[in-house]
């Protein structure tokens, strides 16, 4: 069993397994600037944020948090930060964010730049060709698994999930914990029906308290507004893979998180306080919620998919896994575990564990994973409704 990886060592003590330049736009005026910058520059990519002028409340600061969280992601050597110059979102509040966890940034907005876009173009390809040159010198050094942080996600599940691939993940999952590493498990909305047995391997009461409360809250919320969770959950794409209900979609997911001790919960756009297995409170949609993976600190991602999901993460390399052989074959070229075997009974679960791990370090030491190959680098950040969202419900039917 291998115990190390080589990887990139960062000022804070964190480690990449990458070492790219990410280039942040605060606002989604910046956006088209900062996507020709890091299309210039080798080694470069451009958050996506569709947000940034006119946010509010805990809109802004999911937000901005996020963006700040990726681009301090231990897989990025340097920031860039590009705002427009007049949203509330400046660049100078995700600049000193990024500052914070001592990640080398810079940032300057577009309306300050003489020339307007082409001319601010031109100025963060400068700055972002000097960080990818310094990053370039930087040698890998041998580090153990204490200093990786694993995301576990799952998308498109399917009946196979629960019984191959997932259960493989939690295998992996646990290693991580034991060698002294982090795990975190995301998807809150698909812990219903499950939440007493994540209460049971809480580290202590408040955390137990706290896993039951949220569900309920969240329940009575939807209540609230009329809607019955349960029946959108299993979703449609479930319901043809076999899942017909919650709990048994629930079970699933949380098996990824194997059986280790719940450490406590991260809000989105936070961070693990210390070592071992956390939760992650986000809205369960796969796209933010390996965003939020990734501003969490994620330096890769197991995803387990039932009948087929392609999606990668910009920032993380993302480890596609799944149980179905259907989707293994009309999907193959998107999947970098093929887990059937369980299925036919070819191959045990903790076989299956055991080639996710390599797969795993394999990845940490630098294999490209099928996702990166084919460039899917996709990045959504969860958005809060904002206050006028709820005025306008109040008169949707006088409109």
């Amino acid at each position: 069993m291998q115990n190390e990886f080589m990887g990139y060592e960062r000022d804070d003590g964190s480690v990449g397994i990458r070492n790219k330049i990410a280039i942040v736009p605060s606002v989604v005026c910046a956006q088209h600037v900062a996507n020709r910058i890091a299309q210039k520059v080798e080694g470069a990519v451009a958050l996506t944020n569709v947000g940034g002028c006119g946010q509010l409340g805990l809109d802004f600061q999911f937000t901005a948090n996020v963006l700040a969280g990726c681009a301090a992601n231990p897989n990025f050597y340097g920031a860039i930060v590009v705002g427009l110059g007049c949203e509330n979102m400046t660049s100078d509040i995700i600049r000193k964010r990024i500052e914070q966890t001592r990640k080398l940034v810079e940032s300057f907005d577009i309306q300050d730049v003489k020339g307007g876009s082409p001319a601010a173009i031109d100025k963060g390809v400068e700055i972002a060709r000097k960080m990818a040159a310094d990053a370039s010198e930087l040698k890998k050094e041998p580090f153990d698994f204490s200093h990786l942080v694993l995301g576990l996600e799952c998308g498109s599940s399917d009946a196979f999930s629960g019984i191959s691939s997932n259960p493989a993940t939690g295998i992996v999952s646990d290693r991580i914990v034991k060698l002294g590493g982090t795990a975190i498990l995301p998807e809150f909305t698909e812990w219903v029906g499950t939440e007493h047995l994540l209460a049971k391997r809480a580290v202590n009461g408040d955390v137990a308290k706290l896993i039951i409360d949220a569900i309920q809250a969240f329940l009575d919320e939807m209540e609230r507004q009329g809607t019955d969770f349960r029946l959108t959950q299993p979703t449609l794409g479930n319901r043809k893979g076999g899942l017909s209900t919650i709990e048994e979609k629930s079970l699933g997911t949380i098996a990824k998180a194997g059986k280790a001790p719940i450490q406590g919960v991260i809000i989105y756009g936070g961070k693990p306080k210390g070592k071992g297995l956390w939760l992650l409170f986000e809205p369960g949609l796969d796209i933010e919620s390996m965003t939020g993976l990734a501003a969490a600190g994620a330096q890769a991602i197991i995803f387990t998919t039932g009948r087929g999901s392609p999606a990668g993460n910009i920032i993380c390399p993302t480890i596609k896994v799944t149980g179905n052989p259907n989707t293994s074959e009309y999907m193959g070229i998107n999947l970098d575990v093929d887990a059937s075997g369980v299925v036919s009974g070819k191959q045990e679960i903790d076989e299956l564990g055991e080639f996710i791990w390599d797969k795993l370090v394999k990845t940490c030491n630098g294999e490209l994973t099928q996702a990166e190959k084919l460039g899917h680098e996709e990045m959504a950040i969860w958005r809060v409704p904002p206050i006028p969202g709820t005025i306008f419900e109040k008169f949707a039917d006088r409109i």
